[in-house]
């Protein structure tokens, strides 16, 4: 069994990323259980500041370290503010990347960056910001699984369901790729 924490950057309700990962998880096959952590949870992460970071961190900073230290793998979608990723994603990684070395939540642990922008452009540029920032903090950045996905708006139906049967067959694909990553992880 792969387990893997799905934590989508963008907080709105009608989120393309947070529709993104919801599909991914049905995608799926049986060897992989997803988590999606809730936007209100990333809402209400506190922002990283190194004076509340002690020997108890701020309560949703705990849960959030606990929840990625738990998974096996993470699956991040991002959406592009300002060309880069969003502030409260980047929180994500200041807490996971705390304490600094290999007792951090985020040291070793494989993740993905998925991208989308109603654009063509695919919000290249705030999944590269992620990839990067991720990689510093110690994470090991599975750069062979890139996806970008452009125009996202036309590939979901008014209820926010994934209908674009290519970025289906890409998110099973992906599915398949993280749960093969893991196994030769652990043997």
């Amino acid at each position: 069994m792969t387990t893997v924490l799905a934590i989508s950057g963008s907080l709105r309700a009608g989120s393309y990323n947070t529709a993104l990962l919801h599909a991914f998880t049905e995608l799926a096959p049986a060897e992989v259980e997803v988590e999606i952590l809730d936007p209100a949870e990333l809402k209400a992460l506190e922002p990283y500041d190194q004076d509340d970071d002690g020997e108890v961190p701020p309560p949703h900073a705990a849960v959030l370290r606990a929840k990625i230290a738990a998974a096996d793998v993470l699956l991040i979608a991002t959406p592009e503010y300002n060309g880069t990723l969003p502030g409260q994603l980047k929180h994500v990684i200041d807490w996971g990347s705390r304490p600094r070395g290999d007792s951090a939540a985020l040291y070793a642990k494989p993740v993905a960056v998925v991208s989308t922008s109603p654009s063509d452009y695919g919000a290249l540029w705030a999944g590269e910001a992620a990839r990067k920032a991720l990689g510093i903090a110690g994470a090991r950045v599975l750069a062979e699984i890139d996806l970008s996905v452009g125009g996202v708006i036309a590939k979901f139906d008014a209820e926010n369901v994934l209908v674009d049967e290519e970025l289906r067959g890409r998110l099973t694909e992906l599915a398949h790729q993280l749960a093969s990553h893991h196994k030769a992880l652990v043997g």
